[in-house]
């Protein structure tokens, strides 16, 4: 039986308490995990200063040297996990075993995370402007343009409560490493095998294994690390992002609410643009917050979402092993069944017509034993009045909104990623001037594109480093 610590500070650590990770379909046991608790994390985040000395020990472009070689160990490399050793194919395999992510996908997602790893330097360069990053380390240097700056580390170690929906939102804490700040991860039960693929790949690569901590564990271990930690970032739902809108020392990621606008003066020829709309919503199984849960047009709603669901609706599932899986399961019983129950209640309201229903052979819920589908839903809203007009659900679902353009920036709300389709220049000034929208495209760009030179979702050298003032006077003349 594959056996998995806890890791504190680099050092494996076997607990009393185990949790089974179980296969999502058979029921099978497919590894033990050891388990943390909130009095451990407390105990050990007193020595969080050591992982910020010990990555100080080499040079920002060492660590990106490490994390270059680690992203190849990454993709290709049989490492160590546990009591065992875990391939590529190992990995790909339990991944989607307990997420219920197809293995393709597991696969697509390994080489995000590995081409950021292999391309840090670039990350960084873009991140911070073109900061020169021995700034970062020392605390003050001189900028390109000869200015003296500086820049304080907020924390020596970031901690982080991570998801179990999608892989590929561990980018997110990649640059930490290089950057020479300690992690301290909560995985998420279902996808712990990320961030432990991960450390064993830094590790191997040179990376001292002391700046990390991984607690798998309950509930009161993820309260731990947003308690202990000076700068958190935690995953969860819209609760999750509320609860912790007005703390700066957390970045809170949650639903994107992502969108595509069209513009009036492109509308007319919305049959275009189809394989933005179809691939925005349906990527990586709508589970991302980068996905478009939204279409906004003036006019020819009705046909645009007719033209999307000829595409969508008929996808049913298949195995996980199938190359052709397109559909991720729900791993979680009465999950997918909630969803279901309140879209259903909400099509009830006026002005909303469900699309996909007449291309899809059987019902949009499909129920096993231990685990549920939910098949890709279209849904028409003649108004941006009704619920699901704004709803973001985490399978293949999107609303295609009738709105005026010249209403359609007040009224939609956040959005994480804003797609507008148009050539109006005046339009795109206010798009630019609009504060609502956090990764703005404009013209033909999916709302998956991602460039990874672009802060994702606020940045992170903003959140993990204070820009203060600094001087120092010359030496005395002699």
């Amino acid at each position: 039986m594959l056996e998995i610590p806890v890791i504190r500070w680099g050092k494996p650590y076997t607990s009393m308490e185990k949790a089974p990770v179980i296969h999502f379909e058979t029921g099978e046991e497919l590894a033990q995990m050891d388990q943390a608790n909130g009095g451990l994390i407390k105990m050990d985040m007193r020595k969080a200063d050591k992982a910020r000395d010990i990555l100080r020990q080499f040079s920002i472009d060492e660590l990106c040297e490490k994390c270059d070689a680690a992203g190849k160990l990454f993709l290709e490399a049989e490492l160590p996990l546990g009591n065992g050793t875990q391939t590529p194919d190992d990995f790909c395999k339990i991944q989607s075993a307990t997420t219920g992510l197809p293995e393709w996908m597991c696969a697509s997602n390994m080489k995000k995370n590995a081409f950021v790893m292999q391309h840090m330097r670039e990350v960084l360069d873009a991140l911070t402007r073109g900061l020169p990053l021995e700034i970062l380390t020392q605390g003050y240097g001189m900028e390109s343009r000869g200015i003296m700056v500086s820049y304080q580390a907020t924390s020596p170690a970031l901690g982080a409560v991570l998801p179990n929906n999608s892989p590929g939102v561990h980018t997110l804490w990649l640059p930490l490493i290089p950057l020479q700040i300690g992690l301290v991860l909560k995985p998420g039960s279902q996808e712990p095998w990320t961030p432990y693929r991960m450390f064993a790949a830094m590790t191997e690569a040179g990376i001292p294994a002391e700046a990390f901590c991984l607690y798998p564990g309950p509930r009161d271990c993820g309260a731990a690390v947003m308690e202990t930690c000076k700068r958190s970032m935690i995953f969860g739902g819209q609760q999750t992002i509320d609860q912790y809108a007005s703390n700066p020392s957390v970045q809170a990621h949650g639903p994107g609410f992502s969108k595509i606008l069209i513009g009036d003066d492109v509308v007319d020829q919305w049959e275009d643009y189809l394989d933005v709309f179809v691939d925005s919503i349906f990527a990586n199984s709508g589970r991302s917050c980068i996905n478009a849960s939204s279409i906004w047009a003036s006019r020819h709603t009705e046909e645009i979402a007719d033209a999307i669901a000829q595409k969508l609706g008929p996808i049913a599932p298949l195995p996980m092993a199938d190359p052709n899986a397109s559909l991720a399961a729900f791993t979680t019983k009465g999950v997918a069944e909630s969803m279901n129950d309140q879209i259903e209640d909400k099509l009830s309201e006026s002005g909303v017509t469900e699309v996909t229903a007449k291309y899809r052979d059987g019902d949009r819920w499909i129920s096993h034993e231990r685990y549920d589908f939910l098949r890709p839903t279209i849904i028409h809203c003649t108004s941006p009045e009704p619920f699901l007009a704004n709803t973001e659900y985490m399978f293949p679902f999107a609303s295609v909104v009738e709105c005026p353009q010249a209403k359609m920036i007040k009224t939609i709300g956040s959005t994480l990623v804003g797609s507008v389709l148009t050539e109006d220049e005046a339009w795109s000034r206010q798009l630019l001037d609009a504060t609502n929208i956090d990764r703005l495209n404009i013209g033909r760009v999916k709302t998956m594109q991602l460039n990874w030179l672009q802060p994702h979702e606020g940045n992170i050298i903003d959140f993990m480093f204070r820009n203060r003032a600094y001087q120092n006077s010359p030496p005395p003349a002699h």
